[in-house]
């Protein structure tokens, strides 16, 4: 069975605003599953070879045949007649600059010291309550109260801005970087300057990788203890992307930064936004994969980590990585979400179970449901839950009441392996505002602020309480 979760925009009641934190409005974007030309987002700015707006820039190998028609239809698990584009994709499935899907070696956990943080019991159980035993209403990651949770374990309204902070002693398994004093220099991360910075200690750190100088922003939380195990967090950024987008929240500044899960965090956790070899995940030999390897173990040598709770996220091409760590690294991140992605970066082993958030939109020509559905449909079978077809997503666009997004829980997971699945009506974008063709959070953007006339997104909310529902 699955259980869903609404949020319709016909009369939707708002809740304070701090409860709408949300990521990077009208920022310039690049966006990839398979290239795109260059093309103005429904946010209104133009991206580095192409944002997608609302009615979605058709990739290299094809138009969707007329677009997302109206009125499509989940049928078992893909979008119905009238809704899928056709030759959406690629050639040969990854975008031009080339992954190869399957072609870098499986691997294994990182040197770092990463401990399984996969397999603890937390999150899945019916109605709420975690395997754990932390009551419906959802856990925190530091022990404060989370808001209400959805069947599932993952909670539906999730933390309010400025909640609990990540990390704890509590089922903590500390790095060997704990009691150590750190020897990483942080340098400028590129690109940022005067205003335009991240937020907190830390700055840029590069590293040899593969026989290359990679780079990557890191942010440390407020008052860093390093007796004190944090939760560690990944970033990946879009095609045409960069860790200073990912480490500022671009446009939205730090409401938006490393995809809103930073402010939500009360700045509890380390974030880390790499940079992408000519602004992309090719993985081409594992090279990227092997990229995330060196980074975790290097984070966990210097720092105070928790290493079961070690969580990837990332949007369009920063998706695709997103799954090829789901995939590859399943023993090392306990868990995943991924916004409008697909398989770009590869799938190495991709046998076992993790727990998994994915969202995917009815009118995403980039990234649409017939390349979303495959990821789903393998940590169905991973996580071991009940295979059924979700239930019927919200009306196709125009974006008319009732509009909104559901989100599906699926039920009969295994323990600490929940899979939950959010199907909205827009189109490619990693921070969706309901009933809207607003792709980027547009609200809030400065001089423009979030409230009941300027609605913002669900979506960081949402990824933060699950990634709660996991915690020990």
């Amino acid at each position: 069975m699955v259980s869903e979760n609404r949020d319709l925009v016909s009369a939707w009641p708002r809740t304070p605003l701090a409860r709408y934190p949300l990521y990077l409005g009208a920022v310039v974007m690049a966006v990839a599953c398979g290239n795109t030309s260059s093309g103005s987002g429904s946010g209104g700015s133009s991206g580095l070879g192409g944002m997608a707006n609302a009615g979605g820039v058709a990739p290299i190998g094809g138009t969707g045949a007329g677009g997302p028609g109206m009125g499509g239809t989940i049928a078992n698990g893909g979008l119905g007649a009238g809704g899928s584009a056709t030759g959406g994709a690629t050639s040969g499935g990854a975008p031009a600059g080339g992954s190869s899907a399957g072609g870098a070696p499986a691997g294994g956990a990182s040197s770092g010291g990463s401990s399984a943080g996969g397999s603890s019991a937390g999150g899945s159980a019916t109605g709420g309550a975690s395997s754990g035993g932390a009551p419906a209403g959802g856990s925190s990651a530091g022990g404060a109260p989370a808001g209400g949770s959805s069947a599932g374990g993952a909670p539906a309204g999730g933390a309010s801005a400025g909640g609990a902070s990540a990390g704890g002693d509590t089922g903590a398994i500390k790095s060997t970087g704990c009691s150590k004093t750190s020897t990483l220099t942080f340098g400028t991360v590129p690109g940022e300057s005067g205003s335009s910075v991240g937020t907190g200690d830390g700055g840029y750190v590069q590293i040899q990788s593969s026989g290359e100088t990679r780079g990557f922003a890191m942010r440390l939380p407020d008052n860093y203890d390093n007796t004190h195990p944090y939760w560690l967090i990944f970033g990946f950024h879009w095609n045409g992307g960069n860790s200073k987008e990912v480490d500022t929240g671009g446009s939205n500044g730090y409401i938006s930064a490393h995809f809103g899960l930073q402010m939500l965090s009360n700045n509890g956790a380390i974030f880390v936004a790499p940079d992408g070899i000519n602004a992309g995940w090719q993985n081409s030999g594992g090279r990227d994969l092997q990229f995330v390897d060196d980074m975790v173990q290097l984070i966990e040598e210097n720092y105070c980590v928790d290493t079961s709770h070690l969580f990837a996220n990332g949007f369009s091409y920063g998706g695709g990585m997103t799954y090829e760590l789901a995939c590859a690294r399943a023993n090392v991140f306990r868990g995943a979400a991924i916004y409008e992605g697909a398989q770009l970066s590869g799938c190495d082993g991709g046998n076992d179970p993790i727990a998994l958030w994915q969202m995917v939109g009815l009118e995403d020509t980039i990234c649409g449901m017939n390349l979303a559905t495959p990821i789903r449909d393998r940590f169905v079978e991973n996580n071991g839950c009940t295979p059924q077809n979700p239930p019927q997503p919200p009306q196709a666009p125009p974006y008319l009441s009732p509009g909104g997004h559901i989100c599906t829980d699926y039920q009969g997971c295994s323990a600490g392996h929940p899979l939950r699945w959010c199907v909205h009506q827009s189109g490619h974008g990693n921070a969706i505002v309901d009933g809207t063709g607003d792709l980027y959070n547009t609200c809030a953007t400065p001089p423009n602020s979030c409230s009941d006339s300027c609605p913002c997104s669900w979506v960081p909310e949402d990824v933060w309480s699950f990634f709660q529902s996991l915690d020990n």
